[in-house]
């Protein structure tokens, strides 16, 4: 059974195809990377996951569960996190602040009970809190765990987005552009922090990304799209060796 997957997937604005009767699966425990020009439809492929766009036709499938008609903030109920090429933090609140957000979808209490902070939410609280310090012991954050994220580098806050992302405790990962904007070092860094999500917490990736070295470092298999279409699917190697995948890149 696939973690995930997407059956002739299409959407259109208009007469502009963003994503053209597109199917792949991600297999439970790989990285699988998507990558392609600017408006390839790569970004478009995550807001239909995400449940952000109506798909114009097609399905989609999470763990063999038509996902297709899911609202968006069923999503994160079934196990499927996001980040976004564009940091959404609160840019007022702190680190663990923002980090406690990513806990909501495991609340299980109701409004007059934190109202009144009783024994069950105290518990919750304390669950909800040891798990946050796990995520910031694993992706090195408790040198920031107190500070205001509008007082943080770019660099730092794009791990505090995929720190959000992992409290959650998701099956799969969406990552969007997780390099963009990031020096040599901090993409090291995210690298290896890809690989460990995979082998040491179990999670399963789909990732956006251009940074070639990145998707070199980290994935599995490799899906090139262009005009949103699929032009080649397979190992890093052989999809950036494709010729349809050149000529996209670099014309014919």
């Amino acid at each position: 059974m696939s973690c995930f997957r997407a059956e002739n997937l299409s959407l259109h604005f208009g007469g502009l195809k963003a994503v053209d009767s597109v199917s792949f699966a991600v297999e439970k425990g790989e990285v699988l990377s998507i990558i392609g020009p600017n408006g390839a439809g790569k970004s478009s492929i995550f807001n239909l996951i995400s449940r952000l766009y109506e798909p114009t036709s097609g399905k989609l499938y999470f763990e063999d569960q038509d996902i297709t008609q899911t609202p968006p903030y069923g999503i994160a109920k079934l196990g499927i996190a996001r980040t976004f090429q564009n940091i959404e933090l609160f840019e007022n609140a702190t680190v663990l602040s923002n980090l406690l957000v990513g806990r909501h979808r495991h609340s299980t209490t109701t409004l007059w009970q934190e109202l009144l902070f009783l024994p069950n939410v105290r518990r919750d609280e304390k669950a909800h809190r040891r798990r946050v310090e796990q995520v910031i012991d694993f992706l090195d954050l408790a040198a920031h765990r107190d500070k205001l994220i509008s007082g943080l580098p770019y660099g730092v806050r794009k791990v505090i987005e995929l720190a959000r992302a992992l409290c959650t405790e998701p099956k799969l990962i969406l990552l969007d552009e997780p390099s963009s904007g990031l020096n040599v070092e901090e993409t090291d860094d995210m690298s290896f922090w890809i690989r460990d999500m995979k082998t040491e917490l179990g999670i399963t990736v789909l990732m956006v990304e251009h940074d070639m070295t990145l998707v070199n470092r980290v994935s599995d298999r490799v899906i090139a799209l262009n005009y949103g279409r699929v032009l080649a699917m397979g190992a890093p190697a052989e999809v950036q060796a494709h010729p349809d995948v050149v000529a996209a890149y670099l014309g014919t």
